[in-house]
């Protein structure tokens, strides 16, 4: 009788432990979920980004779990977050605002030139048919692709490279965007966007770099400055700047 008052007891204290775990787990989701509506609400929609399907997407896909363990408290912060090797996440708002003046439909087809944590690339998913991204730093772009995959993304294709000669197997594409910097548009780029398609891209030296975007009517880009950023540089396998 003993062993079996025992038996009871311990598992009495493993129900509870996992009681227990299964409560914070479920408060740190809620709490989650009340910080991506108040980014939102504060961050993105009070600053004029109006979509509804882009609010939707950035509302959606959880931007803790792209950022370093130690940095998960201030996923929702305002702020670009760094993710190693001299790279970083965007501020919430520019990811909605680049997203944005995409005017992604269902139906296009997405590269993007930066992976990084794999965040962008997850909020295009949510918006498009398909997405292609590339990183040239093979380290982030391994956990990218890692996270992405556990997160079951089955529309986003990853490929670690040089984002300067975009991915011209798939091209041509609806849309581009680029993440980083170089100090001018790259032609191959322009040369891999669609009819009617749009591109978003910073371009320029650190600390005069300005965000630009462009759209193929009739074979001819029209480039439109929108908005003054501050990027990291786009470099290529060597580190130099382009």
């Amino acid at each position: 009788m003993k062993e079996i008052s025992n038996l009871i007891w311990i598992c009495a204290v493993i129900a509870a432990i996992v009681l227990i775990a299964g409560f914070h787990w479920k408060s740190r989701q809620e709490d989650q979920v009340q910080k991506r509506k108040r980014m939102v609400d504060t961050q993105i929609r009070r600053r004029g980004v109006k979509d509804i399907a882009v609010l939707s997407a950035m509302s959606k896909v959880e931007r803790h779990l792209f950022v370093p363990s130690t940095l998960q408290h201030k996923a929702y912060d305002d702020t670009p977050l760094s993710i190693g090797h001299g790279q970083t996440i965007s501020q919430p708002y520019i990811v909605a605002y680049m997203t944005e003046v995409l005017e992604l439909s269902k139906t296009d087809k997405v590269l993007e030139v930066g992976t990084g944590s794999g965040y962008q690339a997850a909020v295009l998913a949510e918006l498009c048919d398909s997405v292609f991204t590339i990183e040239i730093v093979r380290p982030l772009g391994v956990r990218a692709d890692k996270v992405l995959k556990q997160l079951r993304y089955s529309n986003i294709y990853t490929k670690i490279g040089d984002g300067y000669l975009g991915w011209p197997e798939h091209a041509p594409f609806d849309a581009i965007i680029v993440t980083c910097a170089p100090f001018d548009i790259p032609p191959s780029l322009k040369d891999q966007l669609a009819e009617g398609g749009r591109m978003i891209i910073p371009a320029g030296s650190k600390g005069r770099q300005q965000l630009y975007l462009l759209r193929k009517v009739k074979g001819k880009l029209k480039t439109y400055n929108v908005l003054d950023v501050l990027f990291v540089p786009m470099v290529d396998s060597l580190g130099n700047k382009y």
